[in-house]
């Protein structure tokens, strides 16, 4: 096995020692093995720490702003008791049988046009009350959202890294689209609402206390639909974005950064000002919404940079060319090299990008192969392990409050159970594709 590679595998054997053997938070832990695998990996000492900065930097340029944004907007739903209401109007509609269903469904369609964290952020709340009201496991609702968010955000364009990975591969967009969504809905069914399901009744997690939980005021709480509309106002947002062409105030309000602030304000007047709260108790809210924010960031902070670290001496390339000498079918050839590409280095975009261009010239070098498969086997493959280099690891682990033992049991096992079935229907339906 290529150096590198070998020294990545070690390097997250050590990074799992420290966070569960010597209990170190994880955040020392990751930064401790990204600047150990750069010297390992025979990068210079000062090149290292440039490597560390430079993923760390990289991996909250968007992410802090939307989980801070989130973290407020959750506050007012909180502190209106607005989530409470919307939780028992969705069970009270559907039963509490069926709601895993119910946000299976919104979760699904949130995600068809905006990203990963920004759908999980707009969702949370929902799901932490739909937990408290039902006294059930938090994984029987928050497997149910999170399932078709991941789904979507790596197999149906116009997502970055299946759109890129499309025009890469020279697949047409629109059928690029159209399988992908077409694929995502049953293995969100399997991932969200089967496995969800079957590792609700096994693990029990609770709603955490600390995250986004500020006091619940003894107002009158707004109405379900209300609520209902603020949380649906960033994704109609997002959606109609591409009506500005890239230019105006439709493409200034569709990006999520700007769709986020328009709905914090809109909260803030509706369920702060509007039911009577002062200035001052607003601002108590909303900045005691941002504490537990802080370990978070410096967790994926840290992810990103020891994601940057493996990127930067070559561990990814290796198990490219590693699996690209293999003699198996090309299909196969694309699953297993997007899924050493996000095992190896964490971001399922890098992983499907670079897959989709490792791919590509082996594709042209054999004509009268169908497209399609490749392309969703790169898609299927780049999205599948995650673990303690990935950062949707983490965002999991800690909105849902649960340890990584339970963390790689429950959102990892997922992921690689919607995985392996959707490159088995690729397998079985690539003739018809």
């Amino acid at each position: 096995m290529p150096l590198n590679l070998t020294l990545t595998i070690l390097a997250i054997a050590l990074l799992l020692t420290l966070i569960l053997g010597a209990r170190l938070h994880a955040f020392l832990a990751m930064l401790m093995t990204a600047i150990a695998l750069g010297l390992a990996g025979s990068m210079a000492p000062l090149a290292v720490l440039k490597s560390v900065q430079t993923g760390f930097a990289e991996a909250l340029g968007f992410i802090a702003v939307v989980l801070g944004l989130g973290a407020m907007i959750g506050a007012m739903i909180e502190i209106s008791g607005g989530g409470r209401q919307l939780a028992d109007a969705m069970i009270e509609r559907f039963g509490q049988e069926r709601a895993p269903w119910a946000v299976l469904l919104a979760s699904f369609l949130v995600g068809l046009p905006i990203f990963f964290e920004v759908g999980f952020i707009i969702m949370i709340p929902l799901i932490w009350n739909l937990a408290r009201e039902s006294k059930k496991s938090l994984l029987l609702f928050g497997i149910a959202m999170v399932a078709p968010l991941t789904i979507t955000h790596s197999l149906v364009p116009p997502h970055p890294a299946p759109a890129a990975a499309a025009q890469l591969l020279g697949v047409d967009l629109g059928r690029a689209i159209a399988w992908g969504a077409a694929l995502s809905l049953p293995l969100s069914v399997l991932g969200g609402i089967v496995f969800g399901g079957w590792i609700s009744r096994r693990v029990f997690v609770p709603v955490p206390e600390l995250i986004a939980r500020p006091p619940e005021e003894t107002r009158r709480p707004p109405r379900a639909s209300v609520v209902l509309l603020l949380l649906t106002l960033p994704v109609l947002l997002i959606v109609i974005a591409p009506l500005g062409h890239g230019h105006g105030f439709l493409a200034l309000a569709g990006h999520p950064f700007t769709a986020l602030t328009i709905t914090l304000l809109a909260c803030m007047a509706v369920l702060g000002f509007g039911r009577g709260l002062t200035r001052d108790e607003v601002t108590k809210a909303l900045t005691s919404s941002l504490a537990p924010t802080g370990s978070l960031l410096l967790i994926m902070g840290a992810g990103g940079a020891l994601k940057q670290v493996i990127v930067d001496i070559g561990a990814g390339a290796e198990a490219g060319r590693l699996l690209a000498a293999a003699h198996f079918p090309l299909v196969v050839v694309a699953f297993l090299l997007a899924i050493a590409l996000r095992a190896a280095q964490g971001s399922a975009t890098v992983a499907i990008i670079t897959a989709a261009g490792l791919v590509a010239p082996m594709l042209k070098a054999t004509p009268g192969l169908h497209t399609m498969p490749i392309f969703l086997a790169v898609c299927l493959g780049g999205g599948s392990i995650s673990h303690v280099n990935d950062a949707g690891f983490w965002m999991v682990n800690q909105y849902f409050g649960m340890t990584v033992p339970q963390t790689l049991r429950t959102w990892t096992v997922m992921k690689v159970v919607y995985t392996l079935a959707g490159f088995a229907l690729v397998l079985g339906l690539q003739q018809w594709m």
